[in-house]
């Protein structure tokens, strides 16, 4: 078994609905939650406007290989209505749902474009760094640079929310 790091947002919805969905899909296919970040409220960092994110992080725990989690994620995505657009140029487009692969154990894949683990932007968005600081294991590090990612700096754009829509 090994311990994986995934980040869920979402701003079209439901988001709260649509985050417990991805969750209890992910079980019921054989991915064990060992750990739920709380849900956090942040705003979109696109140039274009968008609705407020809800973002959530988990740990869990499976004996899929990275790339089968990354499917069985991006299955999870399409179940729950997420269309991922054809031009890569649009990626940061509203979504019902996203699912990210952040860590998969301490390994390093780079399996083209669409599976790098660790997340390739993961040290550089707060929305994914506080949410996977609360469900982190004690002392673990980023496999490539060494970071602590077990605390994250507090960010004004990342609000925990106390009362889940």
């Amino acid at each position: 078994m090994v311990t994986a790091y995934l980040a869920f947002g979402s701003n079209l919805g439901d988001r709260a609905a649509a985050i417990a969905a991805a969750i209890a899909r992910l079980g019921a296919l054989g991915v064990g939650l060992r750990a739920r970040s709380p849900l956090y409220e942040t705003d979109p960092v696109t140039p274009d406007p968008q609705p407020l994110f809800l973002n959530a992080a988990a740990r869990v725990e499976t004996a899929l290989s990275a790339r089968a989690l990354l499917d069985v994620c991006l299955d999870v995505e399409r179940a729950l209505g997420r269309v991922r657009p054809v031009d890569l140029a649009l990626a940061p487009a509203p979504r019902e749902i996203d699912l990210d692969l952040l860590l998969y154990g301490s390994e390093i894949v780079e399996a083209g474009p669409a599976l790098l683990v660790p997340h390739p932007r993961l040290l550089h968005r707060s929305f994914v760094r506080i949410p996977l600081a609360d469900v982190a294991e004690r002392g673990l590090l980023h496999p490539v640079t060494g970071e602590p990612l077990d605390r994250a700096a507090p960010d004004p754009a990342v609000r925990a929310l106390r009362d889940p829509p």
